[in-house]
């Protein structure tokens, strides 16, 4: 697992079209309980090299119900994006992740640790991949059918600021958000 990860932290397979040097942030340890598969990281986290070191973390953790510390910690949550880099701006957010990081890492990862006993699945990128056909036609249809995909997977939505909207718009999603900590909680305890 250390050669995998320092592989990894080198990896340049697509510094020719990234914005800065690569930086590629992840968390993992071979025994993490519950993976988070979530997009890139974004600037601030680029700069920190700090994985969901931003408002979006923020609200990850609030609706995880866990503090720093438990978010933080390898064996709780291993952390690992769809693109490892930061992709740069795009016109309205961030670019997608790049797509060189799932082809070229995820399947290792997954050889290499232990088998997880939830995977959150925060975005389309990260539900499409996983899921494959099982993705429905939108990311709201997938999350809102969460409990298809259960005990192994659960899709969420990406909790930026920017989906306020979303939000506002799918209430139902307080149902997911009832269940999720006492999910979390049962795995951590």
């Amino acid at each position: 697992m250390k050669d995998l990860l320092s592989e990894i932290q080198s990896c340049n397979i697509c510094s020719e079209v990234l914005p800065h040097p690569p930086n590629p942030v992840l968390s993992v340890k071979k025994n993490s309980k519950i993976w988070i598969v979530g997009q890139a990281p974004g600037k601030r986290v680029h700069e920190s090299g700090i994985p969901w070191d931003d408002a979006s973390g923020n609200r990850l953790r609030e609706w995880l119900k866990v503090d720093k510390d438990t978010f933080y910690d390898a064996r709780n949550f291993g952390i690992i994006p769809m693109g490892f880099c930061y992709p740069g701006k795009g016109k309205s957010g961030d670019l997608p992740p790049r797509p060189e990081c799932a082809k070229a890492w995820h399947q290792k990862l997954k050889d290499a640790m232990d088998e997880p006993e939830l995977i959150l699945l925060i975005g389309q990128y990260a539900q499409k991949h996983y899921l494959g056909e099982r993705f429905k036609e939108n990311l709201t249809e997938t999350v809102k059918q969460y409990h298809e995909y259960l005990p192994k997977y659960l899709p969420l939505p990406h909790p930026s600021p920017r989906n306020r909207f979303w939000f506002s718009k799918n209430l139902w999603f307080d149902d997911v958000l009832d269940y999720l900590p006492k999910r979390i909680s049962q795995l951590l305890s």
